[in-house]
């Protein structure tokens, strides 16, 4: 890896916004702080700036002095809502608000980046730095998108990066094929009809077939699912009756949970068996199912060239024995799917050492390793020299 890549002083800067960053945590679409500190970094670079997209998005853009392609390099910048329990100097000054996946590494990492190269005079083409809000959940990638990002960028090739505790500060996972898993709610309301507790002939019990749908559940990925393939279908949210009441019977029943999948197929397939099961038993019960799906991230599925180019830059970057070209995927999420889905794109992992305590992402001792911010830098700077053929 190529120390030069940053300076000592920049270095120590890049870690003193990092922790500013992390002892003021922003949530989704609120990250005006943040936001602005980002604007006025790169500014200091000379990029063109592009604020707005996605509420508090930003965009800086780097032209070289002759044509080529446009590329596209994404950090998420929100935090998570949940109070942050380790005692560092740098803690979360905010309650109930904390950087619990990383974003404020991410964060500092493509701000120097953006540093580094703004300084290169023989780059042709173009690329972007997104700084994207509300990755977590809240639909910022999409925003951004309606906000006219892809009309008003043009964009070849998108690619994002991820912190990952377990794997060494140094190291990297590069691997083709599908990364995040896709991230959708479902819903589903036994309607029948309620009655005395004691009397229970006398209605149409919605509890009972809630009792068998979510028996039944399982068997969508158990059964119905190719033992090769990946797929998630869990129940989290039930409400019924009123303990206050336990001689009632209610007139309906309301569940509600999640289902992931790592292909667009499985996908269409889970959404359509959820609905098949609620239907089924609801007839067998003498009742009504109502039932919605809600899609919200498509998986995250690296397209091979992205993925090839992203693999050399990173040995390049890094050394090949740091690259590994094989690691599971995740069955959490990233919006990043909204950008890959319309170009091609690629997701890289990158080491942030042990998983010190036990505490990985969205735990609340979490922290961002800063020894992971060089090997960070120098990828994204490696990536940028070959994809816009720098020497």
């Amino acid at each position: 890896m190529n120390d030069a890549i940053l300076a000592p002083d920049d270095l120590a800067a890049l870690v003193a916004l990092r922790r500013d960053l992390h002892a003021h945590p922003e949530l989704g679409f609120e990250e005006e702080r943040t936001s602005a500190i980002v604007r006025e970094f790169l500014t200091g670079c000379g990029l063109e700036i592009e604020t707005g997209l996605g509420k508090t998005g930003v965009v800086a853009t780097l032209r070289g002095e002759s044509d080529g392609p446009a590329i596209a390099l994404r950090a998420d910048m929100d935090a998570l809502a949940m109070p942050e329990a380790a005692d560092r100097p740098y803690r979360s000054t905010v309650p109930g608000k904390m950087h619990g996946c990383g974003h404020d590494g991410h964060t500092v990492m493509l701000l120097g980046a953006a540093r580094a190269l703004a300084k290169r005079k023989d780059l042709a083409g173009t690329v972007h730095f997104v700084f994207q809000p509300a990755e977590e959940g809240r639909g910022g990638a999409k925003a951004m998108v309606e906000d006219g990002l892809f009309d008003r960028f043009r964009i070849d090739r998108f690619y994002g990066l991820h912190n990952m505790p377990g794997i060494p500060v140094g190291q990297m996972a590069v691997v083709e094929g599908p990364q995040l898993a896709s991230s959708d709610h479902w819903h589903v309301t036994f309607r029948g009809v309620g009655t005395h507790g004691g009397k229970p002939h006398l209605g149409r019990d919605p509890i009972v077939a809630a009792g068998q749908f979510l028996s039944s559940l399982q068997t969508i990925v158990s059964r119905g699912t190719d033992p090769i393939d990946t797929a998630v279908v869990s129940a989290c949210a039930l409400a019924a009756g009123d303990f206050k009441a336990l001689n009632v019977i209610p007139d309906d029943i309301r569940i509600g949970g999640t289902a992931r999948t790592y292909s667009h197929a499985t996908r269409d397939r889970v959404e359509a068996e959820i609905g098949r099961v609620a239907a089924g038993i609801a007839s067998a019960n003498g009742i009504e199912a109502d039932y919605r799906f809600v899609r919200q991230m498509p998986p995250v599925i690296n397209e091979a060239d992205a993925t090839r180019r992203a693999t050399q830059a990173a040995q390049e970057a890094l050394g090949a024995a740091s690259v590994m070209t094989q690691f599971p995927p995740s069955t959490a999420g990233d919006d990043f799917a909204i950008f890959s889905s319309r170009v091609p794109g690629a997701y890289v992992w990158l080491g942030n050492g042990p998983a010190e305590d036990g505490a990985l992402h969205h735990n609340t001792r979490y922290d961002f390793n800063d020894d992971a911010i060089l090997p960070g830098v120098a990828f994204w700077t490696r990536l940028v020299e070959r994809e816009l053929g720098a020497a």
